[in-house]
């Protein structure tokens, strides 16, 4: 009697999870976004939400929760219940940079989430107020060896990708400037655009416009494949700073605990919504490429970039109380 008892306990434990994943979602899905408004983060957030509410037949809203370098929409969605109803729209920024930079965060990027999908990599590029003299990449860092330090060079804010971007070209071209971190892309964009900085690691869509116009010249892609939207401009690594890559990835985590079944549910809806031309068509256009996969494929990229920027971190002695 007591073994059997044990039994349905155990199978019992069981039934909520299944039942779980069958009916959901029973209700509206809510993607937590780390970043502002019109952003990278948000319109590819926006984009797949609406493909999965269409599937789903339940609204897929994104909650935008910007600030300290993504870790508020971070620690809010590691501490959400871990029933599918909270979504995380993670980055490079927040689970490759985060846990080396910041000295203190009041959750577990290893422990309290946990991957669903990569969604698509929006590479940045680097771009110049035209007085820079240099025409490529090399002649550039060869006008930053000759001015000592003096170069005023912009970020996206402490902690974000551009300002380890900048760490890394400072550590592999052996030159020395002044990082100027902005509260975002906006403000470092106007004063780029002034002349008040002279260089800047952007995303393409912000960025674009203004070289398109012949306000701003664009050197390199910072990822390690060139940008669809700008086909002529060579990486990095192909404009002679060899070993320099940075892919600027997002994807989809979930709290830590959430059944399995809802994970493989919502990996199957994401990847179908990734393959759909609606969504292809709103990642070409901001310049990246579509990424989806399997959660430890996720899984592994996260520990890649982890370990990589971990490493220029330390060399560069960056730290955020």
């Amino acid at each position: 009697m007591k073994v059997l008892f044990h039994c349905l306990f155990a199978l019992m434990a069981c039934l909520p999870a299944v039942v779980g994943a069958q009916g959901y979602p029973s209700k509206s899905v809510h993607i937590i976004v780390p970043f502002p408004p019109s952003g990278a983060a948000d319109l590819l957030t926006r984009a797949l939400g609406k493909k999965l509410t269409d599937a789903w037949g339940q609204p897929v809203i994104a909650d935008n929760r910007p600030g300290a370098g993504g870790n508020i929409g971070a620690e809010a969605a590691a501490k959400s219940a871990p029933d599918g109803y909270t979504l995380f729209m993670a980055a490079v920024t927040t689970h490759a940079v985060g846990m080396s930079l910041y000295s203190k965060l009041n959750y577990d990027l290893e422990k309290d989430l946990v991957p669903v999908s990569l969604v698509a990599n929006v590479p940045h590029i680097l771009v110049a107020h035209p007085s820079v003299p240099g025409k490529n990449l090399m002649e550039v860092i060869a006008w930053l060896k000759s001015q000592g330090g003096k170069v005023n060079f912009a970020s996206q804010g402490n902690g974000t990708l551009s300002h380890l971007e900048y760490e890394l070209m400072k550590s592999l071209g052996g030159f020395n400037a002044n990082h100027i971190p902005y509260k975002g892309s906006a403000p470092a964009m106007t004063d780029l655009l002034a002349g008040t900085v002279t260089l800047f690691f952007d995303s393409i869509p912000s960025s674009l416009p203004q070289v398109r116009a012949g306000k701003l010249r664009g050197i390199a892609v910072a990822s390690s494949q060139r940008s669809p939207v700008l086909p002529d401009l060579p990486t990095m690594s192909e404009g002679g700073l060899t070993g320099f890559s940075a892919d600027s990835w997002f994807g989809i985590m979930v709290p830590t605990g959430t059944p399995r079944d809802i994970v493989t549910k919502l990996n199957a809806g994401i990847l179908k919504a990734l393959d759909s031309a609606e969504v292809k068509d709103i990642i070409t256009r901001q310049g990246g490429f579509v990424m989806g996969s399997s959660p430890e494929t996720m899984a592994a990229q996260i520990r890649g970039d982890r370990e990589k920027w971990g490493r220029v971190i330390r060399e560069s002695g960056a730290k955020i109380e």
